[in-house]
């Protein structure tokens, strides 16, 4: 905990990036009926029936200090799925930094051996050099992917998405205007408060 808390206090450095990273999974829905459009004194009008048509996967990168985001569409969350963002992370989004500082939760995909799965040696080895990596606690919510994540999927998914497609252009509507305006986030919780606040978790040493 500590170890992030630090983390998110560092002032900004182009050259080390943070990036949060998280994922999230959104059921697919499709309408039976065609809805009916509203008119004047009258709301639009749903059917309550739906057609279920899949899941799929949402990659979310953030990076707090910059105000960037990028979601990520995909069918699975795999250790190959999480291996392929890593490398999109490094020579997409971030080709000029010398280390990438990743914030995610200690998820069993999340691991730098599923390069060496996805990836020739070589190249597992370069992106890894790339990464510097620090997970989450298990039970802390301590991830700003993860608030990002909940900001989208309160303004931007709360409807039926029936397709693939459609939740891929939705999520890329919503992250351009965000990442134009540089709409960033500021943590505010310290160590120092942390451990005022969850002194109980800490050990209780005998100093005398």
């Amino acid at each position: 905990m500590e170890d992030v808390l630090a983390l998110y206090h560092r002032p900004f450095d182009p050259h080390r990036p943070l990036v949060c990273f998280d994922e999230g999974s959104k059921q697919l829905v499709a309408e039976v009926r065609n809805p009916l459009p509203p008119q004047p004194g009258q709301l639009a009008r749903y059917d309550f029936e739906y057609r279920r048509t899949g899941t799929a996967n949402m990659f979310i990168f953030f990076a707090p200090l910059s105000g960037w985001r990028h979601i990520k569409i995909t069918q699975r969350r795999t250790m190959i799925d999480w291996a392929h963002c890593m490398r999109e992370l490094v020579d997409v989004h971030f080709p000029d930094a010398e280390k990438l500082v990743i914030v995610m939760d200690n998820l069993n995909t999340h691991k730098l051996a599923a390069l060496y799965e996805a990836f020739p040696p070589a190249e597992a080895r370069r992106i890894a050099e790339k990464l510097e990596i620090h997970y989450t606690p298990k039970h802390g919510r301590l991830n700003m992917a993860e608030i990002e994540l909940s900001v989208l999927a309160r303004q931007c998914l709360s409807g039926r998405i029936p397709s693939f497609d459609y939740l891929t252009k939705m999520t890329a509507a919503w992250a351009a205007p965000r990442n134009a305006h540089g709409a960033k986030m500021k943590w505010h919780f310290t160590t120092e408060e942390a451990r005022i606040k969850l002194h109980s978790l800490y050990p209780s040493l005998d100093v005398r």
